[in-house]
């Protein structure tokens, strides 16, 4: 299985889990995990998610991650779980 680390925060607003969501579906990346919280009316979120079925590679996920934010304006990464588990490691 091929993880990967969602993690969004902005302002918060309706829609935010839904488009992200959206674009994950539309990719068939799969969401195993979700918190989301709010604090101070600002959205903060981690999903974990599984790409070992995702349709396109994982530099065309994050650029799409990039255009869902910008279209939601919240800031939307994603990283790999394998390199984030490394970098934590050292």
């Amino acid at each position: 299985m091929k993880k990967a680390l969602v993690s969004v925060m902005g302002v918060d607003k309706p829609g935010i889990i839904a488009k992200v969501s959206t674009a994950l579906f539309e990719l068939n990346i799969n969401v195993l995990e979700i918190s989301q919280t709010i604090l101070d009316g600002y959205f903060t979120m981690l999903m974990i998610v599984d790409m070992t079925a995702a349709t396109v590679p994982f530099a065309d996920v994050a650029a799409r991650m990039d255009v869902v934010g910008n279209d939601i304006g919240e800031s939307v990464n994603i990283q790999r779980a394998d390199l984030f588990d490394a970098m934590h490691r050292i």
